[in-house]
């Protein structure tokens, strides 16, 4: 799991300043998790949940995290209101955005259909 930044975003999900229309940069299906672990509970209570689905689906999707209070950019450019936030982006298709800290069969029953199509 890794945490992004505004360049680390723009270089492997989605290069925002140069195009409006939603294109996917990645090699793989991602989960990315808008957090701030600093002084949100739920947001504390997500994160071994996505260590454990980063090591489950290894190599099948990746999972991202960004930390609102350091990426305010980022935050607004996704309308970010509230922590946490999932956005799950496919291959195909617009990414889709989830609120809160969902456990973890929800998790990866979202993965598995929204983000693999097995």
């Amino acid at each position: 799991m890794e945490f992004l930044t505004k360049d680390t975003f723009i270089e492997k999900i989605f290069d925002y300043e140069k195009g409006q229309e939603w294109k996917f940069e990645g090699e793989l299906p991602c989960v990315i998790a808008f957090s701030a672990e600093a002084w949100c509970n739920p947001c504390k209570m997500l994160a071994p949940i996505l260590e454990d689905l980063s090591e489950e689906y290894n190599n099948k999707i990746n999972i991202y995290k960004i930390d609102v209070d350091e990426e305010n950019e980022l935050s607004s450019v996704f309308q970010i209101r509230s922590v946490p936030t999932i956005l799950f982006v496919p291959m195909e298709g617009k990414p889709q955005m989830q609120s809160g800290a969902l456990p973890k069969p929800s998790l990866k029953k979202i993965i598995d259909d929204v983000l693999l199509k097995n």
